[in-house]
């Protein structure tokens, strides 16, 4: 007799930077859509993934791109969403570090491109399909909206898969 008192199992995944290495455009397009909705589903659940290189995301073998990374979560309406500042004098320009202070909520969407390093083609992808995520006011928008109570409909399957509504919700952009 065999008694297995606990049991962990794991799904497969391929890191997402590994997938895109060897991905066609299409299967790219697909990740990078998947990558968008999977930040945005998350953030939805006032869950900010913290870190988000695309080594910290995983692709199933049914295509659908999961976070796996959960050391830097923090609560989404927790973070300080801003924008780098200009510099003020040529001094803070050429200066090698930050020219501006940095506290530990800051969260900056416009670095979230460095997600991308060595991936041009995935990037630019990215962008024109989930390029709000590198606005301040997106993130802003949606603090608010989990902080006003405003529940967001997030759904486990594709918009092809699920029955025909005549009416969409306001969070139907989130799901692939």
């Amino acid at each position: 007799m065999i008694l297995i008192r606990h049991l962990y199992t794991e799904r497969y995944m391929t890191p997402l930077n590994i997938y895109l290495e060897h991905a066609t455009d299409e299967e790219i397009k697909d990740a990078m859509d998947e990558y968008g909705n999977c930040i945005k589903q998350l953030a939805a659940a006032n869950i900010f993934p913290g870190d988000m290189p695309l080594k910290n995301f995983g692709v199933t073998r049914h295509g659908r791109v999961v976070f796996y990374d959960y050391d830097e979560i923090t609560t989404l309406t927790e973070c300080n969403f801003r924008k780098i500042p200009s510099p003020k004098t040529e001094y803070e320009e050429m200066k090698a570090g930050t020219w501006y202070t940095v506290e530990p909520m800051d969260v900056f969407p416009e670095e979230f491109k460095l997600f991308f390093s060595g991936n041009a083609k995935a990037r630019k992808m990215f962008e024109e399909i989930h390029g709000e995520l590198y606005s301040v006011d997106f993130w802003k928008d949606l603090q608010n909206q989990i902080e006003s109570g405003f529940v967001l409909d997030v759904f486990p399957y594709r918009r092809a898969k699920r029955f025909n509504r005549s009416e969409n919700s306001e969070f139907e952009l989130y799901t692939g």
